[in-house]
């Protein structure tokens, strides 16, 4: 049996990640035809990306088929998995993301805080147009989602949208158990964390190492500062022994934002001071990535990649391509519908949380209690993803600055207002629902 995977927004600079994935899985994962699609906009990065895709592929001396085009209709005819990983207006985009709500005195960040919100009100509609192309020309298709914020955008597509084959990625609970086991010193594959949360909202309520509880092991090392698993995008600040020890959970790394704001407001202030938002940061590693892309002896995805935030987000999509098709019956934590799993959010909210994955899907494994420490921080961030969602939907005004109002980052009512305005209208020819 051969497969066929469409790569929507083909032009990343993370698409070599994601061809790398399905070379290393042609054993057990038989792709052999790979379509990669982006914008007209975006076609010149497509071709440099498709050009090394097939040096790669031509290495690997598999017999893989792979083309690039911007008619994603056309893409998506017999398609078998379609991956999306899309930025909506693109870095420039992200920048104003960032450096308005630093204007105001607020972080700025790209899936977090008013930066997040705006993030989700561009993409969701695209990736509902997606969606619907996909339930029309290949219903049988998974759609894989690890475009940002994935949690809400998964969900406003479960809700919302025609398919109902998706499941959404991050790489942040594989960065989280990588870098436990290095702590612990073990194989990664003898780890299990109990993911309980959101996306990028998500607690480590467990840590078994073959089945021996080792929680407070890696909880004493990120006292003493030896624990680590931040991603390139996001400087650890470490975690004091009173929060350690009061939660009895790990954190992670974007948990700084909620629970450390006024010290990485102060980071990111003096960052964007001294060598602009990280989204200017980003735009000149992907300037010196792209030279190199273009380079006719690569035919590997090169290490420099991994200096980008999003790293082995592709390698998870991979991972769980290959358990869907070979219903492999392992647990993976992913992005799906509650469906009880948590008792007090509604089934159809969408949680980041260990699933068993097989041919039907991801189906989420029974847990422990969650510990009452955590439960209504997660409540509350759920309602705030619900209102994004609602207004990104909607395009009802009133709604956008409840979710504005409601987001732990911003609560304050006339700057929720005044940065709501600005970037209304600094991202209009992107939210069209909104006009």
């Amino acid at each position: 049996m051969s497969l066929k995977l469409v790569v929507i927004g083909g032009g990343s600079s993370y698409t070599p990640e994601i061809i790398e994935g399905i070379i290393n899985r042609a054993a057990s994962l038989p792709i052999s035809e790979i379509t990669l699609v982006d914008i007209e906009e975006g076609l010149d990065k497509l071709t440099i990306i498709g050009r090394l895709s097939r040096r790669m592929i031509e290495k690997s001396a598999l017999n893989i088929k792979l083309e690039w085009t911007t008619d994603r209709r056309s893409a998506l005819q017999d398609a078998d998995f379609v991956s999306t990983q899309i930025r909506v207006g693109g870095l420039n985009a992200r920048k104003l993301d960032e450096r308005i709500p630093l204007k105001y005195g607020y972080i700025g960040q790209e899936t977090n805080g008013a930066g997040g919100i705006f993030k989700a009100f561009r993409t969701i509609p695209v990736l509902m147009d997606i969606a619907s192309d996909i339930h029309e020309i290949c219903p049988d298709a998974w759609m894989i989602n690890f475009t940002n914020p994935a949690g809400i955008v998964t969900e406003a597509l479960l809700k919302h949208g025609k398919h109902k084959k998706v499941i959404g990625v991050c790489n942040i609970p594989y960065n989280m158990k990588e870098s436990v086991s290095e702590v612990l010193n073990v194989p990664a594959d003898t780890v299990t964390i109990e993911f309980t949360g959101l996306n990028h909202y998500v607690f480590g309520t467990k840590v078994e190492v073959n089945g021996t509880d080792r929680l407070d092991e890696v909880l004493d090392a990120l006292k003493e500062g030896t624990g680590d698993y931040s991603p390139a995008n996001i400087v650890n600040l470490g975690w004091s022994r009173q929060f350690l020890d009061a939660f009895h959970a790990l954190p992670n790394p974007y948990h700084q934002y909620y629970f450390q704001t006024k010290e990485v407001l102060k980071k990111d202030t003096d960052a964007y001071q001294e060598n602009g938002t990280r989204a200017e940061q980003v735009m000149a590693l992907e300037s010196s990535l792209f030279k190199l892309y273009q380079d006719e002896d690569l035919n590997v995805k090169p290490a420099e990649l991994e200096e980008r935030g999003g790293a082995y987000y592709s390698d998870v999509a991979c991972s769980l391509m290959n358990s869907l098709h070979n219903d492999t019956g392992d647990i993976q934590t992913v992005n799906v519908q509650n469906d009880g799993t948590l008792p007090f959010l509604a089934d159809d909210a969408v949680i980041e949380t260990n699933c068993v994955i097989t041919k039907n899907g991801a189906v989420p494994l029974e847990r422990s209690v969650v510990p009452a420490s955590i439960s209504g921080l997660i409540y509350s961030m759920k309602h705030f993803e619900t209102l994004v969602i609602d207004s990104a939907v909607s395009g009802c005004y009133d709604t956008a600055y409840l979710a504005m109002m409601n987001n732990p980052l911003v609560q304050n009512e006339k700057d929720a207002k005044d940065i709501l305005d600005e970037l209304l209208n600094a991202h209009k020819v992107h939210l069209p629902q909104f006009n």
